[in-house]
C-alpha cells in the first residue's frame, strides 16, 4: 500500500491513488447472520490484467465480485475498485466499469441494434479523452459477431447469440474494468475462440482490467493473466499457472505397453523415468504417453489439500503420493 492510500485509510478515505492498481482489496470480510462467507481476502488487479477467479461453489466468489461491482455491501475490510469505494461509486464511476452476468433475459421484444443503441446514449455524458464512450454501435456488432442478427428481435437470438449480446452490452460504454461471469456458455468452439482473441484485444489495446469467474479451467489458464483461487471463504492460491504449479509437488504420469501389459507409473523426474525404461526394455516398451499436470489437476489438488488442512503456514502444498508403478 502506498503512503497516500495508509493515510487515507487512516482517516477513513478508503480510495486509492495509485494510478497503477484497477483493484485492491485488504482484510475483506463478508457475514450472513452467523456465516463468514469470507474471511480476511487480500488481492490486488493491476490495470490491464486479465484476473481469473476460481473455485468450488460457495467459495465466496459470487460475494466478492458482487461486493466490487458495488451491488453488495461488505462487513468490514478495505475495498478500491478504479480509485473509489464501490459502496460510494457515483453514476461517472459506475459508467467505467462493464458487467456481463452469467444470464440476464430481459427486453425479449427489443431487437439487438436497437438495444444497443439505447444504451449506449447513457455512456456519452462520461466520454473523455482518452477513453470514448460509447463504442459505435455497428462497429461493436461487428466486433461480438452479431452484425448479420442486428435486425433480430432479442428472444428469437440463440443461446451463443445471447451470450454475444451480453458481451456487447457489458462493453458498449469500454469499460476500464470489465467483470465477466462465465462468460462462454453456449459458445461453439470458434465463438470461444474469438472471444478469447477479444479478451486480449481488450486488454492489450485498451488496457481494460477484466475479472473472469469460470468454471472452465482450460478457459482460464488460455486468458488470465494471473489466478485467484478461492476456497472457504479464503484466497489459497494466487498467482500464474506456473507458479501456482510451482507450488504443489506435482508429478507427471508416465504410461506405456510391453507386449499385452499397460502400465502407469508417477513420477517427479519423467525424463529420467523414460531413459531408464527404455534402456531396461528397449523395443518391448509400445504406445509411450507422458501427462504433465495441467490447471485442472493443480485446482483440484489445491483444494483438495486446503480442504484437508494439509497446506502449511507459506501456503505451499503437499503432494499426494499414488502408487509408485499399476499393472492394468
Amino acid at each position: 500500500m502506498t503512503k497516500a492510500n495508509e493515510l487515507n485509510t487512516a482517516f477513513g478515505n478508503h480510495e486509492t491513488f495509485d494510478n497503477e492498481i484497477a483493484v485492491e482489496v485488504r482484510d475483506l470480510a463478508m457475514k450472513y447472520r452467523d456465516v463468514d462467507v469470507l474471511k480476511s481476502v487480500d488481492f490486488t488487479v493491476r490495470k490491464g490484467e486479465v484476473l481469473a477467479f476460481l473455485g468450488p461453489n460457495g467459495a465466496g466468489k459470487t460475494t466478492t465480485v458482487e461486493i466490487l461491482e458495488g451491488f453488495r455491501a461488505r462487513s468490514s475490510g478495505t475495498v478500491s475498485v478504479l480509485g473509489r469505494d464501490p459502496v460510494r461509486g457515483d453514476e461517472h464511476w459506475r459508467s467505467r466499469v462493464g458487467v456481463v452476468l452469467q444470464s440476464w433475459r430481459d427486453h425479449g421484444r427489443w431487437k439487438v441494434r436497437d438495444l444497443l443503441s439505447y444504451q449506449a446514449r447513457f455512456y456519452a455524458p462520461y466520454s473523455e479523452p482518452h477513453r470514448s464512450r460509447p463504442r459505435d454501435v455497428d462497429q461493436l456488432l461487428e466486433l461480438v459477431g452479431l452484425s448479420e442478427d442486428r435486425k433480430k428481435k432479442i428472444a428469437s437470438l440463440s443461446g451463443g447469440q445471447r451470450r454475444r449480446l451480453d458481451l456487447a452490452v457489458g462493453i458498449v460504454g469500454r469499460p476500464e474494468l470489465l467483470f465477466l461471469d462465465e462468460p462462454t456458455a453456449g459458445f461453439d468452439p470458434e465463438a470461444r475462440r474469438n472471444f478469447h482473441e477479444l479478451v486480449h484485444r481488450l486488454a492489450r489495446e485498451e488496457d481494460t482490467t477484466i475479472l473472469l469467474t469460470t468454471h472452465d479451467l482450460d478457459e482460464a489458464e488460455k486468458i488470465a493473466d494471473r489466478i485467484l483461487i478461492l476456497a472457504g471463504g479464503r484466497v489459497i492460491a494466487d498467482g500464474t499457472a506456473e507458479e501456482l504449479a510451482a507450488r504443489v509437488q506435482s508429478t507427471a504420469e508416465v504410461k506405456w505397453r510391453r507386449g499385452t501389459q499397460r502400465f502407469v507409473q508417477e513420477t517427479d523426474n519423467s525424463t529420467a523415468f523414460i531413459r531408464d525404461l527404455l534402456a531396461q526394455h528397449g523395443d518391448e516398451v509400445t504406445n509411450l504417453e507422458v501427462h504433465q499436470a495441467d490447471l485442472e489437476d493443480i485446482y483440484l489438488r489445491m483444494v483438495h489439500l486446503h480442504e484437508n488442512g494439509q497446506a502449511d503456514l507459506n501456503g505451499d502444498m503437499i503432494g499426494i503420493g499414488l502408487p509408485k508403478e499399476i499393472m492394468r
